[in-house]
């Protein structure tokens, strides 16, 4: 199996199938990334794919100084911003999942995710983009504030702020806690 580092250098000197291993083993990190920022999927889609092209227009002159995901993250999340911005105006509030569809979908696993991602959205988009990075995309604490353009220290505190508001809120305690 090849570094990141090594398919990149392939695919610089015209190795297709080494672009193509890059796109498989990262796509599905950026399409649910993409899924975060835009909660539609057309728009992460479309994410995904403005993405690769990024990366492939990059391509001649990058040389990765950290993990693919810490060069990625900040161009999937602003290519999401972007497009969320663009949909709001195109895109009806309506075409949103009903209330209705959800409630008929929850089960009792569903429903304490449900109260997870109720008390994130209560978080500074800040602190809520740190833990998200560290917990779902499973990046070191270094990662996140290079992908941030952001001070470690700025990045640890974050965190640890976010984490105390959520052992403190009653939805999320259990997490922490236990039943």
């Amino acid at each position: 199996m090849h570094s990141d580092e090594e398919l990149l250098e392939q695919a610089r000197n015209g190795g297709v199938e080494a672009f193509e291993t890059l796109y498989r083993r990262h796509r599905d990190w950026v399409y649910r990334l993409a899924w975060r920022f835009t909660g539609n999927e057309a728009d992460a889609l479309d994410v995904l794919q403005e993405t690769f092209a990024y990366l492939l227009r990059k391509l001649p002159g990058l040389r990765l100084t950290a993990a693919m995901t810490t060069f990625l993250y900040p161009v999937v999340k602003h290519l999401s911003l972007n497009v969320r911005r663009a949909s709001r105006v195109v895109r009806a509030a309506s075409e949103k999942l009903s209330p209705s569809t959800q409630d008929a979908e929850r089960t009792p696993h569903n429903a304490s995710r449900s109260e997870l991602a109720a008390a994130l959205s209560t978080l500074p988009a800040d602190q809520r983009e740190v833990v998200l990075m560290r917990f779902l995309d499973d990046m070191s604490l270094e990662e996140i504030a290079q992908a941030l353009d952001t001070p470690l220290n700025t990045v640890k505190s974050r965190l640890y702020r976010a984490l105390d508001a959520l052992r403190e809120d009653p939805r999320t305690r259990e997490y922490f806690f236990g039943s």
